[in-house]
């Protein structure tokens, strides 16, 4: 049995409320899904689980599980996952052997040429090779047409407009708590652009017994040149007139206006003619629903921080609402921003009918408008007039907005408090133990506790900045590399150098806090999207991961040292989107490329750092495929480790022309692969191998102040504090139980202990098409996290202090 635990969250309950939970297993446990339930006050949840991983005996690595859950007003809650027949009849009640509920559940049916998906509080059908995301919506109070929904639609800063041509759906998850559909689209550009065709990913998922349905929208530059977005709009209509009227046509905001765009709609409430701007919990907004007449059309649009902001237009008044970088500069915000910054919507509600949309982190994601009036809600995922959205060649970008269909006499704050909900959903979470016994990563669990240590491994996690905007979000700009001029006078961006969201998933699975889990989902999105080529006319770049730079992948280059899987592997199996294993899997076949290339072919010339994270990469994909074509490289490349020593004496580096020395921290990347190797082969001379390149750091790189130096030249030999060669002795350690090895690694240990990271609530600087919020690259955390927390594990076991 394992524990499913649900922190205290909102003040209103949530009655079968659509959730997910990703458990480990150890090997050999569990061989199918056919006696997994999950049990809550006594009766069974209703279940939708998913494989995500096994183990080479076929057996359950990972188990991916949806579920509905009651989930109280502002109390903690608890389920139990239970995979025999015995564990379940212990905890259900008498005569309860069956779902609490089994009506409301959704499921996916083929129909001409389509499909239509049943979610018991509305149904829809998606039909292929089609302009509309929907062929038809019945939410049973109101028959929507696909005349009711248009676009997407985008335009370039050419002028060019695209029409929506959507391929064939294809079935993801088909219920009973989920279903989604995926099409890919193509944007076609009207007139006489020629093969000017830009693609995109449409998902529409919905839930079982709720309203509402989430919409992704991922577009794809396959072109060869820049794609300028002028606009990118998606409409929802109250008529069924497909030509879109010139009230519901996006905002447009002039360039250099320093207002939010809204200033003239917000007005003093005594202005009894036109909308009104308030706070929820008012006592005007109470009168308006209560003055209201059915028969009018209620048009709001609605922003929040702490407090939500409405704007309410009466009889079908225009509101509109924009976000900019401006916007964002003006406002505080204390809020972990990937768990929650604020809601974005807008509603129209006549006496038929009515229906919200939210636009997801908008805020983090901007620039965003929304709009309402008497025709319909306009959502503008690109505004016109407002930023500048530049997307590279091979550059993708996804983005999700819900559309809650609800009855006209629906309160506003209830549609505010799905809103919200939508932006923090609950998020269910499992003891570190249960990880911990499941063996299926590395371990960083603490032996002991320390509350200095643990304090401060908080503080690096969180103390990356947060830098907004739509091509940014889930990325640091690296001061480092922008001070060294490796921008060209332009912020350097991380690109997640050194893995950060596998980071912060070990970070989750070792404490259980939520936060850590948002920022893995939000780093490995932008790491899908933005950091990974999915269009070139050079083959060595398809499906590969940009190296830090400027704009994200403008100049870039693809090397094996800046590739990385297992945060997206993480991320596969903490969400179950399969996305993220796709593009593991396509980062490590432009891995395996680049290591045909010549620059990889003699040993000595490519240095430890980039054979070793390729060893890391391939290394990983193996464990989660079990497939032997990502072992070929893996062995020649510790072949080629043992043809360096030979050659060299140990793992030194070319630098200078007429200089080969040791560097560290690469080195220790190496050692840190190779053992990841050797813990699932282990042989004697790869042990032997990996010893003798750790007792060459501490004969020849360590100083007599307890550091060790940063590269091996009298004009670089400064005293290093790099926390990777922590990793490096925590491995020799592991091999030989001698803890010598780490009597070395202590000053350096105290030193990143010690190390107060800046807060990452401060200044806000606008550059280029971002906002940068003070703190640090998410390199540190990424690059210190598993050294510090097995460095530490293998201190506490030999009661040594710091």
């Amino acid at each position: 049995m394992v524990d499913i635990f649900f922190d205290k969250l909102y003040r209103y309950p949530r009655i079968n409320e659509c959730v997910s939970i990703a458990v480990p297993f150890a090997k050999g446990e569990l061989y199918n899904t056919d006696n997994i339930s999950i049990v809550q006050n006594k009766r069974k949840c209703i279940i939708q689980p998913k494989v995500t991983a096994e183990y080479d005996d076929g057996s359950i690595k990972y188990l991916f599980v949806d579920f509905m859950a009651d989930l109280p007003a502002n109390k903690l809650a608890k389920a139990v996952l239970t995979t025999t027949k015995q564990e379940l009849a212990n905890l259900i009640a008498d005569g309860q052997s069956e779902c609490a509920k089994q009506d409301g559940t959704v499921s996916v049916t083929p129909v001409n040429n389509g499909f239509l998906i049943k979610c018991g509080s509305l149904e829809y059908e998606v039909a292929n090779n089609s302009s509309s995301i929907f062929r038809q919506l019945n939410d049973y109070r109101k028959v929507y047409t696909d005349k009711n929904f248009e676009g997407p639609y985008l335009k370039d800063k050419d002028g060019n407009a695209y029409k929506l041509k959507i391929g064939e759906w294809k079935v993801v998850e088909a219920g009973p708590v989920t279903a989604s559909v995926e099409a890919e689209c193509s944007n076609i550009a009207v007139g006489n652009i020629e093969n000017k065709n830009i693609k995109a990913v449409i998902k529409v998922t919905g839930y079982a017994g709720k309203p509402w349905v989430n919409i992704t929208y991922r577009i794809i530059n396959t072109s060869d040149d820049e794609l300028k977005i002028k606009s990118l709009v998606f409409y929802i209509k109250k008529s069924e007139d497909s030509v879109i009227t010139e009230q519901l046509k996006p905002l447009k905001i002039a360039a250099g206006n320093d207002s939010t765009g809204c200033g003239d709609i917000r007005t003093d409430n005594s202005h009894n003619d036109g909308p009104v701007f308030m706070t929820r919990g008012t006592t005007e907004l109470d009168m308006i629903e209560k003055k209201a007449d059915v028969n009018n059309i209620r048009t709001v649009v609605a922003t929040s921080n702490y407090k939500t902001s409405f704007i309410i237009g009466k009889n079908g008044e225009e509101v509109n609402e924009v976000i900019d970088d401006k916007y964002l500069v003006k406002e505080a915000n204390e809020h972990f921003a990937e768990v929650f910054y604020g809601t974005f919507m807008a509603d129209y509600t006549d006496g038929e009918d009515g229906f919200s949309v939210t636009v997801h982190q908008a805020q983090q994601n901007y620039p965003k408008a929304v709009k309402s009036c008497s025709e319909g809600v306009a959502v503008m995922l690109v505004p016109e007039n407002v930023g500048e959205i530049t997307m590279q060649s091979g550059m993708a970008k996804e983005q999700q907005f819900m559309i809650h269909f609800h009855s006209p006499a629906m309160k506003l704050w209830e549609i505010d408090n799905r809103s919200l909900i939508y932006q923090m959903p609950d998020r269910p979470y499992i003891a570190p133990e249960v990880f911990k016994r499941a063996g299926v990563m590395i371990d960083v669990f603490p032996v002991k506790h320390n509350d200095d240590f643990e304090i401060s491994l908080m503080a690096k996690a969180d103390g990356h900045s947060r830098c907004y905007g739509m091509l940014n979000w889930g990325d640091t700009v690296d001061q480092g590399y922008t001070v060294q001029g490796r921008g060209g006078g332009k912020p350097v961006w991380s690109n997640n150098e050194y893995d950060y969201p596998h980071a912060c998933a070990l970070m989750y699975a070792r404490t259980g806090v939520r936060r850590f889990m948002d920022y893995l989902i939000v780093s490995a999105k932008h790491w899908m999207d933005i950091d990974v080529c999915h269009y070139s006319s050079n083959p060595l770049r398809i499906g590969g991961q940009w190296e830090h730079t400027a704009g994200h992948c403008k100049n870039g280059v693809m090397v094996c040292s800046h590739e990385w899987v297992e945060g997206l592997l993480d991320y596969y199996h903490f969400t179950g989107d399969k996305r993220g294993y796709d593009t593991a899997i396509g980062i490590g076949e432009n891995v395996l490329k680049l290591l045909e290339t010549p620059m990889y072919q003699v040993p000595g010339e490519a240095n430890a750092r980039e054979t070793g994270w390729a060893l890391r990469t391939l290394t990983a994909l193996y464990v989660e495929t079990n497939d032997n074509k990502w072992l070929v490289k893996c062995d020649w490349i510790i072949d080629n480790f043992k043809k360096w020593e030979e050659e060299y004496g140990d793992w030194l580096s070319p630098y200078t022309d007429n200089t080969a020395i040791r560097v560290g921290f690469m080195i220790s990347i190496a050692v840190g692969s190779v053992m990841r190797y050797y813990r699932i082969f282990p042989r004697e001379d790869i042990r032997q191998m990996i010893l003798r390149a750790v007792d060459d750091l501490t004969e020849n790189c360590y100083m007599d102040n307890g550091l060790f130096y940063y590269k091996e030249l009298p004009s670089l030999a400064r005293n290093g504090n790099n926390t990777l060669l922590l990793e490096a002795l925590a491995i020799a350690y592991e091999l030989t139980g001698n803890k010598q090895y780490l009597e070395y690694g202590l000053n350096t240990f105290r030193g990143a202990v010690n190390e107060v990271p800046k807060g990452a609530v401060g200044v806000k600087t606008i550059i280029d098409d971002a906002v940068i919020c003070q703190g640090n690259s998410g390199k540190g955390f990424a690059q210190s996290f598993i050294p510090l927390a097995t460095y530490y594990n293998a201190i506490s076991e030999n009661n040594m202090t710091f």
